[in-house]
């Protein structure tokens, strides 16, 4: 379902409008196969050139349509209970509207939607840059966090728990996510600031190199984020090997001591003629034997640093 909005340069607000009047905005949320080909009506465009803004998995990208009209296809942060996802959001730009497709819901657009601006309706090369800063600000609101998370488990790395191991790869994982979004997000930005799809004023293009600015800042802050993790997963392995490495020679000196009782235990269990077997000191002296070994053998692991 699709909803118009209009604004001029008087009013605060967006406003809601019947019909898709020209100069008006017009937003697909939870868009349908239906929506597509009304839109590509209004918008006077094939709907076969803008039916891949229903896949949820689109990637980043700017193409021409036809008269004078083109499509942006971006991705934005899409935060579900299972982590963060990124899902598509699709802008076009036609000769008297600027239409937004998605199959979801969309926070950014609608945040843009409710708050005051002075950008109107009619002014779509703004409200494009607009929406693509929003879209960067919403990414580096993530990285932030994420980063900040991480430097904190930074701080006691010794006490790392499975669960923040598990964390840890989450994390990892929302970050991958950012940089595959921005990288070509930021490639978009680059052909919409040279002109080629659009005439630019020269306060379009200021915004539109700060906003390039702000996307390869991101860029460069997720890529430090996903360093900062590899080199903590890195030590927690590290960590995790040498305590295992530990436990493994405690276990190991512990099976060489109890060795020495168990095969003088297993000796004198014969049938057999054996040494001090009639004296009535028998137990005293295999056991002072058996302790005295005992004593000698960790003294020499403890020297060796074994234990």
């Amino acid at each position: 379902m699709y909803t118009n909005y209009f604004k001029e340069s008087g009013d605060e607000r967006f406003r809601i409008v019947p019909t898709p009047a020209p100069d008006c905005w017009i937003h697909a949320e939870n868009a349908s196969i239906d929506d597509i080909n009304r839109l590509s009506k209004i918008l006077d465009v094939d709907s076969e050139d803008i039916k891949d803004a229903l896949d949820m998995m689109e990637i980043a990208r700017i193409e021409r349509l036809e008269k004078d009209a083109f499509v942006v296809y971006v991705r934005y942060p899409y935060i579900q209970e299972i982590g963060l996802y990124t899902a598509t959001l699709t802008i076009i730009l036609a000769k008297n509207h600027l239409a937004t497709i998605c199959p979801a819901t969309c926070h950014i657009v609608g945040k843009l939607l409710s708050e005051k601006t002075s950008i109107a309706t009619n002014m779509r090369t703004q409200l494009l840059i607009n929406i693509l800063l929003r879209i960067v600000q919403e990414y580096s609101k993530v990285i932030r966090r994420v980063r900040a998370e991480v430097i904190n488990q930074e701080k006691d790395i010794s006490t790392v728990s499975d669960k923040e191991i598990t964390e840890l790869t989450r994390k990892e994982e929302n970050l991958n996510q950012c940089q595959n979004s921005l990288q070509p997000l930021k490639e978009v930005i680059e052909a919409i600031l040279s002109g080629k799809f659009t005439t630019l004023s020269e306060k379009d293009q200021d915004l539109l190199e700060d906003l390039l600015l702000a996307t390869e800042q991101a860029e460069e802050m997720c890529s430090l984020s996903l360093r900062i993790i590899s080199s903590l997963r890195n030590s927690v392995q590290i960590i995790i090997t040498n305590q295992f490495n530990k436990t493994i020679r405690l276990l190991t000196a512990l099976t060489i001591i109890l060795t020495f009782p168990t095969v003088i235990s297993s000796i004198y269990g014969m049938n057999i003629p054996l040494p001090f077997a009639k004296s009535p000191y028998a137990f005293y002296i295999i056991m002072g034997s058996v302790l005295f070994i005992i004593i000698c053998t960790l003294a020499f692991f403890k020297r060796r640093k074994w234990l």
